[in-house]
């Protein structure tokens, strides 16, 4: 069957709708008469969790609810902070997780009972922001436009597939949730201690009447809120871990490759419209049109002194510790053979805006007693686009002293080292590097459902329906995606005069001294550092190529000392817009069907209801993308002489491809639920489920690149070498358009015991089989150069090739003690635990206790094993962003116009990646004994990255004045945690970085009427 396009827009459903209620209002000759609509009137944290607790106890499926203290006010500043007080619910705290360097103050990834494959709903209805993924991102979503959110933790077959770990389902208000007019107003404001400087406002306003009118009941809602926020946070970083033999007599002893710091200011401002148009003629007849749109705008702006040297070439002063397994503890590195030790120092700016718009229009008619009949037509549109820019001057380092006994580094600088950082004179332009993207995604949908009601002591209903997608979404990336380019670097010998230092009137300004004030909130002292001004790195492309006219000035120059014509490759930025190779398109289609029934046996002693079904699915996709090849290789101008490992010279290209993949899915389940009183209950639950890849894991994008390991040597008096100790041929699948959906077979357990409105004990075991698992491989793909000679690439990109578990409960307790005397019944406690332990196994696993660099497809061990510096592998690693133990704790207290919570969250470690920025490289010790060339230096590494345990307290106090004002003041990271990462080793889970935000407080006001 096909769907035939439909355009949808606001004003074309608004007109539908009212030409609905219009025509139905005609077509009716008597009046069944108005529906009385029960509405629960939610005021106060006591209210909400009882509300909260209802749903729970009478859902169909496993399910955990929050419900807003008040009408559009979650007790979180961003929905992914509301999620994790959630029993078996944590959340990320990095901006992405294929960069862990970059801390996210309110959250990002929501992961359910340890598992990230989570769909999101908005009122029942798919939704997504244009992230490549298949979900909303929550920080991105207004909780101040949410009534509350469901989390859904086993599927039925008339819920829409994709979640294998759940679904999120976030409610808004309509028009007769209210018993007539509703006004809610709220302003707040919050103060960043970090980052100090301006508070960020945030605002909301709800407006929503209802009116008996000659063709039936009509309501109108409206609520709009917008936000900001200020935000900092302040890192220190220690590079992995190589092995030396030449430091320390007759021992092999560990050293990192130095340590830094950093500084990143965030700012975001979200913007939210919720508008609902509801009618009803009678109780059989009523429909609604809902418009829904989030726009979010972000930017970050960050100084950063990172390692750029060679850890080979270190020497340590006497009088250096060393731990247990031979790592570095203390002592003082210095590079002689350098110069110094090389550090870059950059500023980097990266901004993101996004809207997510969603309308939806939704009929249910009731035929007589047993039919109803559903239609509900969406459309969602979501944009994204991005712009990442670095620019960095660069500095030798002359010595660095490090303790690392501490609960975080300790860097020891003395004076004369901070004026030599601090002097620009001893800077010169380093490199720079772009990154663009844009993205857009659309999607039609249109259900039909329909539901007979039985009369029948045993047969409650049977529901059946279709539902008919269609889904595109174009992404653009810069092409190379991000392109990194020198200005001036050592390695460029003689074919530059010199670098291009700011000490030289030529190439000085464009910069300014970071202080780094207020360092880990007045606790660390780091040096100033000399960074680029953000206009520079804003200012792309122009600022961009007069930086790297200084290279063309220093080209120029040594070709006239040495006689020669300039041969002096300009720099060119990065193509984006109208550039097809840096295109990538997918169109995925669904057409589903299920069938439900619904039954139960209330005569028995103990009552037993549920439901079984089956939902059926195909999926076809197309994709289209390309495959580009960059040569980033040394480039090496004569009188400079080269030697070494030869450089193969492959032309640069790109190539279009296009692709189709199709596959269905066969989904049963069953829900039963036992009551064993009328306040004890168990369920059981069987289900398949599946969760579709990432439309970016669909992407068919492959960027190969070839790259040099270098040395220069300098000569007095004649020309400098450059040695290519290596060629490294390597290559990233940004996806694979043909890959299949993630499947899960799972089983669940629950005991519920609710002993008060708003007081419970609950018990789930869960236990969920898990296949088709996407890892990331590596294949080759072979490309010739200009003489037709083939050169294999090592690529790698994401399959469907692994399979596994995730097994464990959740136990939640809340409870009011009531009976306690007078002020004091308003004390109460909520408190949940969560443990899963889960294990993964590779389809094609063949593990070997040395990394090769992964020269065939069955080789996986670097992207999934781990790889050290010294080129042993890891393995046995668990499924990523999974904690074994995550817990919350709440004390509240709810009485007469008081109103108050502390809550703890707390998660533990939990892997976030093997193969992620700043903990891989290609330049490990080869150790392996039967390798032909021990020794060298040129194994490519990946070390397991961890984030290690962490918890925060967030504290809030509320006054109500009156029935309508209402004054709330709360804190968030009172504690002011650290965020600690690990990066394992074979010495050891070593420190990788510690980060910072501070405490936040806000204060807000509440009216409403």
């Amino acid at each position: 069957m096909q769907v035939k396009q439909f355009k949808l827009n606001a004003m074309a459903l608004a007109a539908a709708q009212i030409a609905f209620m219009a025509g139905a209002a005609h077509a009716q000759t008597a009046d069944a008469g108005n529906a009385t609509t029960a509405t629960v009137v939610v005021t106060g944290q006591r209210a909400s969790l009882e509300n909260a607790q209802k749903i729970k106890q009478n859902s169909d499926e496993i399910v955990d609810s929050i419900v807003a203290a008040d009408i559009g006010k979650l007790p979180d500043k961003s929905v992914t902070e509301v999620l994790q007080r959630v029993v078996g619910v944590t959340i990320d705290r990095t901006m992405s997780r294929s960069d862990p360097e970059h801390y996210s103050v309110e959250g990002s990834g929501v992961s359910i009972r340890g598992l990230s494959w989570v769909r999101s709903e908005l009122n029942g209805r798919d939704s997504f922001s244009a992230n490549g993924g298949r979900s909303l991102n929550f920080e991105d979503v207004p909780p101040e436009l949410m009534a509350g959110v469901d989390i859904y933790k086993n599927p039925s077959a008339e819920q829409i597939e994709g979640g294998i770990g759940g679904l999120v389902n976030l409610r808004t208000a309509l028009p007769f949730d209210f018993k007539g007019r509703k006004v809610a107003l709220s302003a707040s404001t919050t103060y960043s201690e970090l980052k100090g400087g301006k508070w960020s406002p945030s605002a909301s306003i709800l407006l929503s009447d209802r009116w008996k009118t000659g063709i039936g009941e009509v309501g109108v809602l409206v609520d709009f809120a917008h936000s900001e926020s200020g935000t900092r946070t302040d890192g220190f970083q220690v590079e992995p871990y190589y092995p030396r033999s030449n430091i320390v007599d007759g021992r092999t002893v560990w050293i990192p490759k130095g340590a830094q710091w950093r500084t990143l200011n965030f700012n975001r401002e979200r913007q939210g419209l919720y508008g609902a148009l509801q009618w009803k003629k009678d109780a059989n007849l009523r429909s609604h049109v809902t418009f829904f749109k989030s726009k979010y705008d972000m930017q970050w702006d960050e100084n950063a002194i990172f390692a750029a040297s060679n850890p080979y070439n270190f020497q340590v002063a006497p009088g250096a510790t060393w731990g247990a397994n031979g790592q570095f503890l203390t002592g003082t590195f210095s590079s002689p053979q350098d110069g110094g030790i090389d550090y870059g120092a950059d500023t980097r700016v990266a901004s993101r805006k996004s809207d997510t718009t969603d309308i939806s229009w939704n009929v249910e008619w009731r035929v007589g007693d047993s039919w109803t009949f559903t239609s509900d037509l969406q459309r969602i549109k979501a944009k994204s686009n991005g712009f990442d820019s670095t620019v960095a001057t660069a500095v030798k380092m002359p010595t660095q002293t490090l303790d690392l006994t501490g609960d975080r580094p300790n860097l020891i600088f003395n004076d004369a080292q901070r004026a030599h950082l601090a002097n620009p004179g001893n800077y010169y332009w380093n490199f720079t590097q772009e990154h663009l993207d844009q993205s857009e995604s659309e999607s039609k949908a249109l259900k039909l459902d329909a539901k007979y009601t039985f009369d029948n002591p045993v047969l409650r209903d049977v529901r059946f329906g279709v539902r008919f997608t269609k889904r595109d979404a174009t992404t653009e990336l810069s092409n190379p995606d991000y392109h990194w380019a020198a200005v001036t670097a050592p390695w460029m010998g003689s074919s530059i005069s010199k670098l291009a230092y700011l000490s030289d009137p030529r190439f000085a300004g464009n910069t300014y001294l970071g202080t780094f004030d207020n360092f880990f909130n007045g606790k660390a002292n780091v040096p100033s550092v000399v960074f680029p001004n953000v206009s520079v790195a804003t200012g792309f492309p122009q600022s961009y190529a007069a930086l790297h006219e200084y290279y063309q000035i220093l080209c120029r120059e040594a070709a006239a000392n040495a006689g020669t014509a300039p041969n002096c490759a300009p720099w060119t930025p990065a193509a984006f817009g109208g550039n097809p190779s840096g295109i990538n398109e997918q169109e995925e289609k669904t057409k589903a069907f299920y069938t439900q029934l619904r039954f139960g046996w209330d005569d028995l002693k103990m009552p037993i209801d549920g439901n079984i079904g089956v939902r059926y699915v195909k999926t076809d996709m197309d994709a289209n993308g390309y495959t580009v090849f960059n040569n980033t290789s040394a480039v090496v101008n004569p009188p400079q002489t080269l030697s070494g490992v030869p450089i193969p010279n492959i032309p640069a290209y790109s190539a279009g491809q296009n692709y189709e993949n199709s596959y269905s899915n066969v989904l049963p389940s069953l829900n039963l639920r036992l009551k064993a009183r009328d306040d004890l209950q168990f369920r059981f639950a069987l289900a398949r489920a599946i969760s579709r890849p990432d439309f970016s894991q669909l992407q068919g994008y492959t960027t190969l690149s070839q790259s040099t390991d270098t040395t220069t040597t300098t000569f007095p008096g004649r020309p400098s070498n450059v040695n290519i100790n290596a060629v490294n041929q390597t290559g990233e699948g940004k996806g694979n358009p043909m890959l299949k959906p993630i499947k899960s077979d799972q089983l669940d357990l629950t005991g519920e015991w609710y002993f008060g409105k708003s007081s419970s004990i609950t018990l789930a075991m869960f236990h969920k089989r898990l296949k088709d698992i996407i890892v990331n491989q590596t294949y080759q793909y072979a490309i010739p150069d200009v003489n037709g000679r083939m050169y294999n690439f090592n690529v790698t990109a994401p399959v469907n090739g692994a399979s596994g578990r995730a097994t464990g409960f959740e136990v939640a307790y809340q409870q009011y003690f009531d009976k306690l005397p007078g002020a004091w019944a308003g004390l109460g406690v909520q408190a949940n635990y969560t443990y899963v332990d889960s294990n993964t196994k590779l389809s094609t696993s063949t593990f070997t206790a040395y990394c090769t660099g992964g020269n065939n497809v069955a080789n996986v061990n670097l992207n999934q094993n781990g790889c050290d510096t010294n080129g042993q592998s890891f393995g046995d690693l668990p499924l990523q962003y999974l904690s074994k133990n995550a817990y919350n704790l709440a004390l509240l207290y709810d009485y007469g116009k008081w109103s108050a919570r502390a809550a703890w969250s707390w998660r533990s470690k939990n892997l976030q990646g093997v193969n992620v920025n700043g903990t891989r490289g290609g330049d490990g010790t080869d150790t392996n004994p039967n390798s032909a060339t021990p020794g060298a230096t040129n194994i490519g590494w990946a070390l397991p990255t961890w984030a290690d345990d962490y918890g925060q307290l967030d504290a809030s106090v509320s006054y109500q004045f009156n029935e309508r004002m209402q004054i709330v003041v709360d804190g968030s990271n009172l504690t002011d945690s650290k965020y600690k990462q690990l990066m394992q080793q074979g010495i050891g889970m070593m420190g990788r970085a510690w980060f910072v935000s501070g405490p936040r407080y806000s204060a807000k006001l509440n009216y409403s009427f």
